[in-house]
């Protein structure tokens, strides 16, 4: 059976509401109708290595905060990359594509009050560099979470839970 892993942080009224939809979408009756996919939630401070090797997919939520995903997220990064395969090339830099993980789909979901670019970029670069092929548009939610974000959120969590069913 599939497995979706969902690596979140979410300390704020809103991120929870975003994880509830995100969390129904995976489950969606349609969804595992067409194969049952299993869910595993895990906040970003809980998250390990062994969850994300046993995982075929991922979604990962998290604040914008001062430019950059949540530290919580970060945490989630710095302790599981190398484990899970991630390298990084003679500078330093994430190595494009290295990871044992490597072409698995992954969805991403944001909210913050001001600017979303820096975060996003943040996870995207860390993402590209274990090779991880995004499914699904990010979801960028600024400001109060309105009803065409909560649709949004359930139809990434559906579609990548869809993705693991192939």
């Amino acid at each position: 059976m599939p497995r979706l892993l969902i690596v979140h942080h979410s300390p704020s009224r809103s991120m929870r509401t975003l994880l509830e939809q995100v969390v129904a979408g995976a489950g969606d009756e349609e969804v595992q109708a067409a194969g049952t996919v299993e869910v595993v939630v895990r906040e970003a401070l809980e998250a390990s290595a062994e969850d994300v090797l046993d995982a075929d997919g991922y979604l990962l939520g998290t604040t914008a905060n001062f430019g950059y995903m949540s530290g919580a997220l970060k945490h989630f990064f710095d302790s599981t990359f190398l484990a899970v395969g991630g390298a990084l090339d003679p500078s330093g830099a994430p190595a494009d594509g290295a990871g044992d993980t490597a072409g698995r789909p992954y969805g991403l979901w944001l909210h913050g009050r001001y600017d979303l670019t820096g975060a996003e970029r943040s996870v995207q670069s860390i993402v590209g560099a274990l090779g991880w092929r995004q499914g699904y548009d990010v979801l960028g939610v600024l400001g109060p979470v309105d009803d065409a974000a909560l649709e949004a959120a359930y139809a990434l969590g559906a579609t990548i839970a869809a993705l693991l069913t192939d």
